[in-house]
C-alpha cells in the first residue's frame, strides 16, 4: 500500500573508491550530487543533508551543507545540514532526510556522503583522527584505536566461543569476491584460505584482510515523496520503506555486554517495525565490515544469527551471492573501500543498483527487498535503512 509521504529514491551517484589525492573534498561531495541529480532527472532538491567524519579536522574545512550547496549552484535555493556520528555519519544524514519527507516539511532531499581522509597522511589519521570517535577522556586518551577497540573484542569473541580462527576468513573472501565486478571498487582482487593465512599481522587479533581500508569517495542520493516523483524517470524508483537510527554508551567499559551491539539490534528492530516486515522478507544485507569483528557481531546483533554463531553463516555459504542472505554484494566496507562517513551513502547506493536490477554480474537474483546498516566505533551508532521496489 502506498501512501502520499512515502519516501523514494528517484537518483544515485557515486564516485570511484581509493586514494584520490588529486580530488578536493568539494569537488568529491559534487561530483556525486551532480551524478545523483542527473540520474533523477535534474529535479532540484530543497535540502542537502551531507554525512562527513572527518572534514573539519582531516580538511579543515566545517559546514559542509553551505560549501556543497554552493559548490552544486544550490546556494540559496537549497538548506544545506551536517549530519555528523562518526563513521555512520551518511547512515545518520539518510535518517534526517527520510524524516524530512515525511513530515512534509521537505518535498525533495539530497543526501551526500563524503570523506577524504588522504588530506591527512601518516599515523595521524588512525592515531588522532580516527580516535575522536572513542571516548575522549577513556579510551582514545590511553592510546586505543578503533581498530585497537575491534582487536580487544575479537580475542575476547574467540576465547568465548571456541571455534577455529581461520573460519573468520570467509569474511573477506567473500567482500573481495564480490568486488571483482564493481568498477568503483578500490580492491577489485579475490582472495584465497591460504592468502588469509599468509597476510601481515595488523593489530592484535587481525590480519590485514579483516580491516576494511579508509579511502576518499563520495556518493550521493535524491529522496523524494510520491507527490514530486519526475515523469518518464527511466529507471524503477525505490522506496526507502523505514530509516532508524539508534545510539548506545560511547565507552566499552560502561556497556553491560561489550559483545552484543545492542544500538544496531535496536535500530533493526526499529526499522523492520517501521516497514512493517520481518528478517525473512529480506533479499541481502549490506552490513557495516568496518572489521571482521563488526560483520559478525552485525549478524548477531540484527538476528541473522544466535550469539557466538555468527561466523558459521560466512563458513556454510549462507553469505556469497547466490546463498540465503547474500551481503557486501558490490565488495563492502573491506573490499570497496571503506570512505568513513560516506560509506552508508554508498551501501544504499548499491542497494538501489540491486532492486533496479543493474548491478550487473553481481545482481542477486529476484532481489525485492534489502536492508543495510552503518555502525559508528563499535556500534555507539547504528543507522539501518530497509529499502524496497
Amino acid at each position: 500500500m502506498q501512501r502520499s509521504n512515502d519516501v523514494y529514491i528517484v537518483g544515485i551517484g557515486q564516485t570511484e573508491v581509493g586514494e584520490l589525492w588529486d580530488v578536493s573534498l568539494r569537488r568529491l561531495a559534487t561530483r556525486a550530487l551532480d551524478a545523483a541529480r542527473q540520474d533523477a532527472g535534474s529535479i532540484q532538491p530543497q535540502a542537502i543533508f551531507v554525512g562527513n567524519m572527518l572534514g573539519a579536522n582531516a580538511s579543515r574545512q566545517a559546514n559542509l551543507g553551505a560549501l556543497v550547496a554552493e559548490y552544486a549552484g544550490l546556494a540559496g535555493k537549497a538548506e544545506g545540514y551536517t549530519a555528523e556520528a562518526a563513521e555512520a555519519s551518511g547512515g545518520a544524514a539518510i535518517y534526517l532526510a527520510y524524516n524530512a519527507i515525511r513530515s512534509g516539511m521537505v518535498g525533495i532531499a539530497a543526501v551526500v556522503g563524503v570523506e577524504k581522509v588522504t588530506d591527512v597522511v601518516g599515523a595521524g589519521i588512525e592515531n588522532r583522527l580516527l580516535s575522536t570517535g572513542l571516548d575522549s577522556d577513556f579510551e582514545a586518551s590511553e592510546g586505543l584505536t578503533l581498530v585497537g577497540q575491534a582487536s580487544l573484542l575479537l580475542q575476547r569473541y574467540l576465547y568465548e566461543n571456541q571455534f577455529p580462527r581461520e573460519a573468520l576468513a570467509h569474511f573477506p573472501m567473500i567482500a573481495h569476491s564480490n568486488a571483482l565486478n564493481n568498477p568503483r571498487a578500490m580492491y577489485r582482487r579475490a582472495i584465497d584460505i591460504n592468502s588469509y593465512r599468509n597476510a601481515r599481522e595488523d593489530t592484535g587479533a587481525f590480519n590485514q584482510f579483516d580491516v576494511a581500508p579508509n579511502a576518499d569517495g563520495a556518493a550521493a542520493l535524491i529522496l523524494t515523496s510520491q507527490q514530486f516523483l519526475p515523469p518518464g524517470l527511466g529507471h524503477t524508483p525505490i522506496r526507502l520503506l523505514s530509516s532508524a537510527y539508534n545510539t548506545d554508551r560511547l565507552a566499552l567499559h560502561d556497556r553491560p555486554d561489550p559483545l552484543f551491539f545492542q544500538a544496531a539490534a535496536v535500530s533493526v528492530q526499529q526499522a523492520l517495525l517501521k516497514a512493517g516486515l520481518m528478517l525473512s522478507d529480506l533479499d541481502f544485507f549490506e552490513y557495516s565490515d568496518n572489521t571482521t569483528l563488526h560483520a559478525l557481531l552485525s549478524l548477531e546483533a540484527a538476528g541473522f544469527a544466535r550469539r557466538g554463531e555468527g561466523w558459521k553463516l560466512a563458513s556454510d555459504g549462507s553469505l556469497t551471492l547466490d546463498g540465503s542472505l547474500p551481503v557486501a554484494t558490490m565488495g563492502g566496507h573491506k573490499a570497496r573501500g571503506f570512505p568513513l562517513g560516506a560509506s552508508a551513502v554508498y551501501q544504499v547506493v548499491e542497494a538501489c543498483l540491486q532492486l533496479r536490477g543493474e548491478a550487473g554480474a553481481n545482481q542477486i537474483a529476484h532481489a525485492r527487498c534489502g536492508m543495510t546498516q552503518s555502525l559508528a566505533a563499535s556500534a555507539s551508532a547504528a543507522a539501518t535503512q530497509i529499502l524496497s521496489v
